[in-house]
């Protein structure tokens, strides 16, 4: 059982913990859209909902439903279908109250649903046995973790398009995966640290 108050959970998930920089989770949108410091953010955002929200929805269901049922085979189709559910929901409020970033998404904000990240923080949060309040405390921190992350890679990556140094071949996802691995050994330094 992993422990800790709710603080140390929340900063263990942003920092040693986190979900971009440790896991290499939530890679193909990530790449994908780090390129524009406004999609980052929106993404980052829809993330951060999705992931917080089905943890909330996926705790219950597992322990109040799936356990005492004895249906737990049924937990990976189980939690798709609540994240399913919520990126609908996130999708339809998106393009109705904010077109220009639903265009700017394309067909990104669909692959919430198959991000493996959102799916793996409520995998983990069964795997570590979080009770309900650090289940939530450990997804939001995810979420936060993998926002950070793709903001940093996107600031990074329009300051070195500012140099213009870059070689062809590196443009796009190959100079992204770059960045994405120097900051991940950076967050690497954060292990260790005890609070």
């Amino acid at each position: 059982m992993y422990g800790g108050d709710f603080f140390t959970i929340f900063l263990v998930a942003v920092t040693t913990g986190n979900i971009a920089f440790a896991y290499l989770l939530g890679m193909c949108p990530f790449i994908s859209l780090a390129g524009e410091m406004r999609t980052a953010a929106g993404m980052g955002m829809a993330v951060v909902f999705v992931i917080t929200v089905t943890a909330a929805i996926n705790w219950p269901l597992y322990h109040l439903v799936l356990v005492p049922f004895g249906a737990v085979i049924l937990t990976y189709p189980a939690f798709i279908l609540v994240i399913a559910g919520t990126v609908q929901l996130i999708e339809m409020v998106v393009e109705r109250f904010i077109p220009g970033l639903e265009a700017a998404f394309g067909s990104f904000l669909p692959l919430i649903t198959v991000n493996c990240a959102v799916l793996a923080v409520s995998l983990f949060m069964v795997i570590r046995g979080y009770g309900f309040f650090n289940s939530v405390f450990y997804a939001f921190g995810s979420s936060v973790g993998w926002l950070l992350a793709i903001l940093l890679v996107s600031f990074v990556r329009s300051k070195v398009a500012l140099t213009g140094d870059v070689p062809a071949g590196m443009k796009g996802a190959g100079i992204t995966m770059v960045i994405t691995g120097i900051l991940a050994l950076a967050f690497l330094g954060f292990q260790g640290i005890s609070l």
